[in-house]
């Protein structure tokens, strides 16, 4: 290691540090820039990094924040169903071991709610209503529902969705977000938020290669989401918070080969009436 001689050692500190403070006070200096100042955008990129770069188990630690919140707030009811509950793990289960993050310790619950739909939240946390599971033909329909909901969490849309409303609503610290501030925004994503209609077709796609991976035949994926599609009256739940359905059922249609559609498990309608509807 070169050592430097005493003489030229002090100078050298002192310019180190006049560079540090000139270039604080640059930064620390507003500056017009679409109407923000620098400070603002380095605020924004200290809340990008920071949930961009959420470990499993901090994803995992505030889903369950969530859900917990969720449950508190009353804002929907849990089943006590335990055979009922113990069919849709089975079933969740078996996608999330065969989805991009098997590893994820995926926690599926249902609702008791006659409402047509699903929901999904950061960590592994997966809610699926009793209402959407009535109308479920087969396991392969309701499969692909839940499939759909993995997609969700294994891409991280929620986690892509929180950044973007913590910007918007100037929820951003030197530090980043703040527990508290996460879950809120969680909770809120949850029961108000709808996913971008690229999250949704990407969900759909990721979901329906899933199902296939899973043993699932794809055709439940696309009967289910026209069955949603032709329901009279005013639309699903489960629609309302899913935009553009039919750009998704005819992309789902190309996706889908026609000679392996019906290949796979799910597909028994007496089955799913005696296992599922049953207990309903």
């Amino acid at each position: 290691m070169m050592k430097l001689k005493r003489p030229y050692f002090r100078p050298l500190i002192y310019g180190l540090l006049a560079t540090l403070i000139s270039s604080s006070i640059i930064i620390s200096s507003p500056q017009p820039s679409y109407g923000q100042s620098w400070l603002n955008w380095i605020f924004q990129g200290v809340q990008v990094i920071q949930l961009s770069s959420l470990s499993d188990s901090q994803e995992v630690k505030y889903g369950g924040q969530i859900n917990q919140e969720l449950i508190r707030s009353g804002k929907f009811r849990l089943s006590r169903n335990q055979a009922l509950i113990q069919r849709i793990d089975r079933i969740g289960q078996r996608l999330a071991q065969n989805s991009s993050r098997p590893n994820l310790p995926f926690t599926f619950q249902v609702v008791q709610d006659n409402s047509i739909n699903a929901f999904a939240t950061m960590g592994g946390f997966v809610y699926i209503n009793t209402g959407l599971i009535a109308t479920a033909e087969n396991e392969a329909e309701l499969a692909s529902v839940i499939g759909h909901e993995i997609a969700h969490i294994t891409e991280r849309h929620s986690i892509k969705q929180m950044r973007n409303v913590a910007i918007s609503q100037g929820l951003m610290s030197a530090t980043g977000l703040s527990e508290s501030n996460i879950v809120n925004i969680g909770v809120q994503l949850a029961v108000n938020l709808p996913h971008s209609r690229e999250a949704e077709l990407e969900a759909d796609q990721v979901g329906l290669r899933n199902l296939r991976q899973a043993g699932y035949a794809p055709i439940g994926m696309i009967t289910f989401m026209k069955k949603l599609t032709q329901k009279g009256g005013s639309p699903p739940a489960f629609l309302s918070t899913h935009p553009a359905t039919s750009q998704r059922v005819e992309a789902l249609n190309k996706a889908v080969n026609p000679d392996i559609a019906y290949q796979g498990d799910g597909l028994d309608t007496q089955a799913y009436q005696r296992e599922f509807r049953g207990l309903l």
